[in-house]
């Protein structure tokens, strides 16, 4: 392994520790605003964030990319990673109104699956049995970490209990799905555009593109007088944490290393708001959320070792 991708391994471990602030945040800003409203307003603050640093780091030349203006040809583009990254949020925060957290965070986190067989197919980037079976290590550690429910009912099923899987959580499930799908979408274009794009400009438009692309979603689901301090000091955070630091460190890691390997690294999200739900809300992880950070923990190094 190179040192670049040294370096782009450390960058996602440090985009996960902002990752990690997620759950916390979210649950904080539900109590009064939507999962839409969430969704875009986090997206337009860090839009706004790293869009005014890529302002400020290039003194007016918005747009630039490698020293000139961007074309009609290429926005185009740039409105189609942000629409995937604006499904990948209203796919996820939408499962969350027909299913359990459990099953979107597992359903959603076999999203390094699809990133190596679309690194596979559309980057050329193959990968080695071994990973592989790392990659499926980690995955199911995840699902294991998130106490994900079918598991668990066919094991009561086994025993004689019935476990009741309604056609609503279907569509949630589904829904989780498109957001593991899309979100591999995103790495992939995030990688495939690295020599296009300067980081900063690439992250700051799609972040900005993906709110405009939920403004509508989160109007209709707005009630007056549901932005208490709370709710947008949580947004605020959710805007300059997981998404102007955590995302753009991503997208900076996905310019250096195998798509793959960022994204597999990312799912910790989920065991980093495990950590952070017990010391901030008291959440106390259970027995299976430490047995499964530890396949996950497995399955990585089966991965980059």
């Amino acid at each position: 392994m190179t040192v670049e991708e040294r370096r782009g391994l450390a960058l996602v471990a440090i985009a996960v520790l902002f990752f990690s602030t997620s759950p916390v945040l979210v649950r904080w800003a539900a109590r009064s605003v939507s999962s839409f409203e969430i969704a875009a307003g986090r997206l337009l603050v860090a839009g706004i964030i790293v869009s005014g640093v890529a302002l400020l780091r290039s003194r007016g030349a918005w747009g630039a990319a490698g020293g000139r203006g961007l074309t009609a040809s290429e926005w185009p583009r740039l409105v189609l990673v942000g629409l995937v990254a604006a499904l990948h949020f209203f796919f996820y925060a939408y499962s969350l109104e027909f299913t359990t957290i459990a099953h979107s965070l597992a359903i959603m986190y076999t999203a390094p699956i699809w990133v190596a067989l679309l690194s596979r197919f559309a980057l050329g980037e193959p990968l080695s049995k071994r990973k592989w079976l790392g990659i499926l290590t980690a995955v199911l550690g995840v699902a294991v970490l998130s106490g994900f429910e079918p598991v668990l009912a066919l094991v009561q099923q086994n025993g004689g209990a019935s476990y009741n899987f309604t056609p609503r959580m279907l569509i949630g499930d589904l829904l989780a799905l498109g957001a593991a799908i899309t979100y591999a979408v995103y790495s992939i274009a995030g990688r495939s555009q690295r020599e296009r794009y300067p980081l900063l400009v690439y992250a700051g438009s799609v972040y900005l593109l993906a709110a405009l692309w939920l403004l509508p979603a989160a109007a209709a689901t707005h009630s007056a007088g549901s932005f208490s301090w709370p709710a947008v000091a949580s947004i605020v955070g959710l805007g300059v944490f997981p998404l102007a630091f955590g995302h753009t460190l991503y997208n900076a890691a996905l310019r250096r290393v195998n798509a793959t390997y960022v994204n597999l690294i990312a799912t910790q999200e989920v065991l980093g708001g495990v950590v952070l739900g017990a010391l901030l809300l008291r959440e106390i992880p259970a027995l299976n959320s430490i047995i499964g950070g530890l396949i996950t923990i497995g399955g990585i190094l089966l991965v980059l070792l």
